[in-house]
């Protein structure tokens, strides 16, 4: 079960789910391929970066915002809706070609929170701010 589905409270639902862009798993093909001429040494980096990328959760509740990594361990930055004040969009000149970008969101009182790597952050933005500012 994931971690934001096992970390629910009461009355706490899934609002949105954001992926990684496919950008992401360049470095697990650059660690495959390098695998034949290696003899399978990188192959144990490919497992690893394949993890760390299946371990990373991110999405918004209509309570907080959650951001999960971790294979064994477990490190989670999560901020309440209420406590939002900026949500800001970093995006290079290939993330805008291809798409991805990193999402920051800025809340009082707490660290921001970072989607890194996030597939269409435009839409990420606009769910966030969606859920914590409703329209009246």
């Amino acid at each position: 079960m994931a971690y934001i589905d096992e970390s629910l409270s009461a009355g706490e639902e899934i609002a949105a789910l954001f992926r990684l862009h496919w950008v992401t798993r360049i470095p697990m093909a650059f660690w495959l391929l390098l695998a034949i001429p290696s003899f399978g040494i990188t192959l144990v980096l490919a497992v690893y970066e394949h993890l760390r990328l299946r371990h990373t959760e991110q999405g918004v509740t209509n309570k907080r915002i959650v951001f999960k990594t971790g294979i064994i361990s477990r490190k989670s930055e999560e901020m309440k809706l209420g406590s939002i004040e900026t949500v800001e969009i970093d995006q290079g000149i290939l993330g805008r070609i291809l798409g991805y970008g990193t999402v920051k969101v800025t809340g009082r009182g707490t660290s921001d929170v970072l989607f890194r790597n996030v597939a269409d952050p435009m839409a990420v933005k606009r769910a966030i701010e969606s859920i914590s500012h409703p329209a009246a």
